[in-house]
């Protein structure tokens, strides 16, 4: 039983760390880039031309940031085995992935509601724009 303890110890440090790799990969990739373009986006420009360049630009930004998110995930289900193991002290592995999981998170749901700030403000740009045409031919036929 001693050894059967031992081997399991052994392949959830081997798991683990094949985990963290990853899951540093991801976190620096989210620190490094993904945090400063979701930063960049805060500011949309006021014109309708310029926000759709924006969302196109911000498209293949969440493309790629959803692919981090999804490889993190991935990565942290890997780990989900080990939670039934409790006579094996992973008390220290759970902490490191608690802190992954939760920056995993907490990006995932930022990008989430950027992408959903970005097509709701393209919305509303593409509304008044209409709006603003509307008048303008109103205007028109009102002086013809």
């Amino acid at each position: 039983m001693l050894s059967n303890k031992r081997i399991q110890e052994l392949e959830l440090v081997m798991e683990f760390e094949k985990v963290e790799e990853c899951f540093k990969e991801v976190s620096s990739w989210i620190e490094n880039v993904g945090r400063k373009r979701l930063k960049e986006t805060i500011n949309l420009d006021d014109s309708l031309e310029m926000l759709l360049q924006a969302q196109k630009q911000f498209k293949e930004f969440d493309l790629t940031a959803s692919e981090y998110c999804k490889r993190g995930q991935e990565a942290l289900k890997k780990m989900n085995q080990w939670e039934d193991l409790s006579f094996v002290d992973v008390h220290s592995y759970r902490v490191k992935l608690q802190t992954y999981e939760d920056q995993l998170e907490e990006f995932c749901t930022q990008l989430d509601e950027t992408r959903h700030r970005v097509c709701e403000t393209v919305r509303l740009y593409e509304f008044f724009d209409k709006v603003r045409q509307a008048i303008c031919c109103t205007e028109e036929d009102i002086k013809s």
